[in-house]
């Protein structure tokens, strides 16, 4: 501790006071500003810019639709809650239409004046309709009368006709027309989602040749564009004068009246069917698109015309990720292949991955760690015949799930007990669990759907196994979904453990989850809502008085979000203790680092890179007997009072160590994609200060090719 520390005239400051927060919603958009760096960093290979300003549309459209949306519900509804910082409803609206204006700018001239001429000199030619040759339209055409045309459908808007309605993140084509007496007509033409949005001109935009070889170049033409030089073919006998591209954004942050609901299931059914009717967040618009057919959209739509972003084009960077599926791999990151801990790569019904599992606790670090073993575990489970139940929590699996297709097997092939929890309010992902849920359901499988009034975000496979004359559980903790896919694109951690306490409170929260259970106290489990955030607070003042002691304080954290103020108020008091506190925080982070008398001891960073940051980590440096959680709770209010979360204690002093020193220790030496967050909130690359230079991500890959980090 400094003499400043120690000064006992020192000013005290008021911690709780909306100067020393920073907005959740501004911070989220700070996030995306470190998305689009990677965007315009030229170390990244080209297309994965490309993907990197997809990710950024992507993120945007889901932020105006949930976050937005949420806020705009509260003013409209005359809720004046402030925010962390202070800020009323209205006041927070007016600050993200210019932060989400102004990064909509730069990612649009990122696109126009780099990555696009970059792409065409690269080979991948996106061309505007009126650059195409004689030969190349001719082709377009074609296929726009013979595919396309069939599939369109204008709507009038007039006496007889009323305005129609525009879907959620649609592209639409405002048009002007003129009949055969002059008069002018209004109509809307939707730009169907079932053609891609770049239409390939030619046989060399597909994959490989009959040769085998890999074609360079690749043409493609915008299909708003080329719909919209063929609009005559759609009104003839009439005169078109001009047309425009918009596209409409809108609320779908749903709230479930999951007491009033007799059906939990039909009850989200209906409410994925009305958030295509939520009200408008946003219009994108051309800016050269004139101020009457504004007008007619603005009051049709019964939109703020605040909510109104003139942009160039195109609208809707996130479908510039199809550029991201061209066959050139030489403007791609370089493939590997995760690693598989050998005992674990057993693919038969002997039981050596239960084996593996009694030798010890066994940790993968994915993507570099393969999700194959956490597949395999479900598949050997389904068919082992010593293997009784298996029990597990869904959150977001994807589509052609193989954890799925080993739970349908496991009941419907070989008669096991099967208790599956679908967690039905997995925004953006209700139908597809929906889905699931059904399928599961009519194969015999135990279904339930949670908790009134909490979602399940916890990640956890139960297997209990009959063993000789007594009962094991095999257990996988996990912080990310049970996704096959985003399993190689998500950073994130699983453990395999056949512990007996966790294996006893493993069997305790699914009582929990399906069933009726009161219980408060896990043994070595912290679950939400029930004893997570008390624990945790506890763990922290514990190292709060090894500080005081003089037995040093130290806390390592590696979250998604820190925006819950109770946290950040207990961090800020931490810090003043003399506990020194490193947290690792990919997007939302509502706490300011490097305040004098409040945060001093506090460092912030971010790290952005090839893979997206999303395992939680929990360290305590406890005096020197180490501890260490990680499970799929954020320091966020919804996740440690609204969710049935999950943290789960790392007891084998190997693992312990190899997350200090391999994966926490990496992720705070990283000067290549980490950025630090200043006192003010902006975030700035790291200084390397003449060290070499060390991406963690690049780390941990090259640690798959030299067998490291074991």
């Amino acid at each position: 501790m400094s003499k400043k520390d120690e000064n006992p005239k020192r000013k005290s400051l008021n911690i709780g006071h909306p100067t020393y927060y920073i907005n959740r919603e501004l911070s989220m958009l700070a996030f995306q500003r470190r998305v689009l760096d990677e965007a315009k960093d030229k170390q990244n290979p080209l297309l994965e810019r490309v993907k990197f300003l997809a990710i950024v549309g992507n993120n945007l459209d889901e932020f105006f639709m949930v976050r937005v949306g949420g806020l705009k519900m509260q003013y409209d509804a005359g809720i004046v809650r402030l925010s962390i910082d202070g800020k009323s409803p209205a006041e927070q609206l007016a600050v993200i239409r210019s932060e989400a204006y102004d990064l909509m700018v730069d990612a649009r001239d990122l696109w126009k004046n780099e990555l696009l001429p970059e792409l065409n000199q690269a080979g991948i030619h996106l061309l505007g309709y009126e650059q195409l040759s004689d030969k190349q339209r001719e082709s377009v055409d074609e296929f726009f009368h013979e595919v396309i045309f069939p599939v369109l459908t204008p709507l009038a808007f007039d006496p007889g006709h009323p305005f129609p309605h525009i879907s959620n993140l649609s592209l639409n084509l405002a048009v002007l027309i003129q009949d055969g007496k002059g008069r002018r007509l209004f109509a809307r033409l939707k730009v169907p989602a079932t053609f891609p949005r770049l239409v390939p001109i030619k046989r060399s935009s597909g994959g490989q040749r009959k040769d085998g070889t890999v074609p360079h170049h690749h043409y493609f033409v915008w299909l708003e564009q080329l719909i919209a030089a063929n609009l005559p073919s759609l009104f003839p006998g009439m005169k078109v004068l001009e047309s425009y591209p918009f596209r409409a954004t809108r609320n779908a942050d749903m709230v479930i009246q999951e007491l009033e609901a007799a059906d939990l299931l039909e009850t989200m059914e209906e409410s994925v069917r009305r958030r295509r009717f939520g009200s408008v967040v946003q219009l994108s618009v051309t800016k050269a698109m004139p101020a009457y057919l504004l007008d007619i959209l603005i009051s049709n739509l019964d939109m703020d015309e605040k909510d109104v972003y003139r942009l160039q084009g195109p609208l809707g960077l996130s479908q510039l990720m199809e550029l991201h599926k061209i066959d050139r791999f030489d403007l791609k990151d370089k493939p590997f292949l995760p690693r598989t801990f050998a005992p674990l790569k057993v693919d038969s019904e002997d039981g050596s991955i239960f084996a593996a599992m009694r030798q010890g606790d066994i940790l993968l670090h994915h993507p570099y760690d393969s999700f194959d073993p956490v597949i395999n575990f479900l598949q050997i489970a389904s068919r082992d015949p010593h293997v009784l139940a298996i029990k597990q929590t869904l959150y977001r699996v994807g589509k052609n799930s193989p954890v799925v297709s080993a739970l349908l097997e496991a009941r419907r092939d070989h008669g096991k007990q099967v208790a599956v929890l679908v967690e039905l309010k997995a925004r953006f992902d209700e139908e597809s669990n929906i889905e699931w849920a059904r399928m599961l359901e009519r194969e015999g499988v135990h279904v339930t759907y949670g908790l009134l009034g909490l979602k399940t975000h916890s990640k956890a496979i139960l297997v209990v196994r009959k063993e000789n004359d007594r009962i094991r559980r095999y257990i996988h903790l996990g912080t990310g979904n049970y996704n096959h896919i985003t399993a190689y694109l998500y950073e994130d951690i699983g453990m395999f453990t056949c512990d007996e306490q966790i294996g006893e409170d493993v069997t305790h929260l699914f009582n929990y989850l399906t069933g009726y259970s009161s219980k408060k106290d896990y043994g070595k489990l912290l679950v939400a809502p029930i004893n997570l955030r008390k624990r945790l607070e506890g763990l922290i003042r514990r190292e709060m008085r090894h500080a005081k002691k003089g037995a040093g304080g130290r806390l390592i954290f590696k979250t998604n979000a820190i925006v819950d103020k109770p946290f950040i108020k207990l961090l800020y008091q931490a810090s003043n203790s003399g506990v020194k506190i490193d947290l690792i925080v990919r997007s939302m982070c509502s706490l300011r680092p490097g305040i004098a008398g409040l945060s001093e001891n506090i460092n912030v960073i971010s790290v952005v890179g090839r893979f997206l940051e999303h395992s939680r980590i929990y360290y305590f440096q406890n005096g020197g007997e180490e501890e260490v959680y990680m499970g799929s709770a954020d320091l966020m209010p919804r996740n440690l009072d609204d969710r049935v979360e999950v943290l789960f204690p790392v007891k084998d002093a190997q693992i312990i160590h190899r997350i200090r020193e391999n994966i926490l220790k990496s992720y705070l030496a990283d000067n290549v994609k980490a950025r630090a967050m200043e006192p003010n909130g902006v975030y700035q690359r790291r200084n390397s200060g003449g060290k070499d230079l060390l991406s963690s991500q690049e780390w941990f890959l090259r640690q798959i090719q030299v067998g490291g980090d074991k």
